[in-house]
C-alpha cells in the first residue's frame, strides 16, 4: 500500500467529515444549504463525465437552477411544485433540442436532454430524503456508506485476490466485498441495539440491505465512468477524486433506507 497516498486519502476523508457532521448537528436550513451546495457541485461533475456529448452552458445553468429549486420545494413540502419544477426543466431542454435540431439536424441528438433528466433523478431526487431523516438516521446512512467503503478498501487491499466484477471495477475483490458487508452489519446492529427500536434480528438484515445498496451504487458509477472512459468524476478531493467518487455508494443507500423506513420506523 502506498502510505503517502493512504495518508492523503485519510486526511481528506476526515476533513470532509466535518461538513456533514455540522449539517447533522444543526439540521434545518443549514442542512438544506449544505445539501443544495453539494448537489449542485455533484451535478456539475455528473455533466462533466459526458465529455463526448458536451452539455452546454445553458444545460449546466439550468441543471443548477432546477437542482436548487427541487430541493427547496422538497424542503417546503410542496409536491406540486416539485413536479412543476421537474416538468419545467424537462420542457426547457426539450425545446432546446427542438430548436437546435431545426437549425442543425445532422449535429443534434437527444442525449444531452436525457443526461439532464438522469442527473436530476440521480442526485437531488435521491438526496432529498436527507431532509426527512432524524439525526440517528442521518448518522446511520452516512456510516453505512463510509463503513462499507472503508472496510472494503482495507480488507480488499490486505486479502483481496479474487476479483468480484473485473469488467466493471477491476480493483474490487470478494474479500473486500465480504469485509464491507460484515462491517456494515456490525455497525447497524450496534447502533440499532443502542438507539433504535425493533427486534435484534432486524439490524443485521438492515445492515446487509444497506451494504448491498452501497456496493451496487459504487459499481454503477464505476461502470458509468468506464463506459465514458473517465478515471475520476473530478479532482476536488485529493486522494478520492471528485465528489461523486466519494458518495457514489451513498446515492443508493439513501433511497433504500427511505424505502425500508416506510416499512418499519427503525429510529422513530
Amino acid at each position: 500500500m502506498d502510505l503517502s497516498a493512504n495518508r492523503t486519502r485519510v486526511t481528506t476523508g476526515l476533513s470532509l467529515a466535518v461538513i456533514p457532521l455540522l449539517a447533522i448537528a444543526l439540521q434545518g436550513w443549514f442542512l438544506f444549504i449544505i445539501l443544495a451546495l453539494f448537489c449542485i457541485l455533484a451535478q456539475w461533475e455528473f455533466h462533466g463525465l459526458f465529455k463526448t456529448v458536451g452539455p452546454g452552458a445553458f444545460h449546466k445553468i439550468l441543471t443548477v437552477l432546477c437542482t436548487f429549486f427541487l430541493l427547496l420545494c422538497f424542503k417546503m413540502g410542496s409536491n406540486t411544485w416539485v413536479l412543476l419544477t421537474f416538468m419545467a426543466g424537462f420542457w426547457a431542454v426539450c425545446m432546446t433540442f427542438l430548436f437546435r435540431y431545426g437549425k442543425s439536424p445532422e449535429t443534434t441528438d437527444f442525449r444531452t436532454p436525457m443526461i439532464f433528466l438522469c442527473g436530476l433523478i440521480y442526485i437531488p431526487f435521491n438526496f432529498h430524503f436527507f431532509m426527512n431523516f432524524n439525526r440517528a438516521e442521518l448518522f446511520l446512512v452516512l456510516l453505512a456508506a463510509v463503513v462499507t467503503d472503508t472496510a472494503a478498501f482495507y480488507v480488499g487491499t490486505a486479502f483481496g485476490k479474487r476479483k468480484i466484477w473485473p469488467s466493471v471495477s477491476p480493483k474490487k475483490s470478494w474479500a473486500g466485498s465480504i469485509g464491507g458487508l460484515v462491517a456494515c452489519m456490525v455497525m447497524t446492529t450496534l447502533m440499532g441495539l443502542g438507539f433504535g427500536q425493533g427486534p435484534t434480528w432486524a439490524w443485521p438484515l438492515l445492515g446487509a440491505g444497506l451494504n448491498i445498496a452501497a456496493q451496487l451504487g459504487d459499481f454503477f458509477e464505476s461502470a458509468l465512468k468506464r463506459a465514458l472512459s473517465v478515471k475520476d468524476s473530478g479532482t476536488i478531493l485529493p486522494g478520492h477524486g471528485g465528489l461523486l467518487d466519494r458518495v457514489d455508494s451513498l446515492l443508493l443507500v439513501v433511497p433504500v433506507y427511505a424505502l425500508l423506513h416506510t416499512l418499519h420506523p427503525f429510529f422513530g
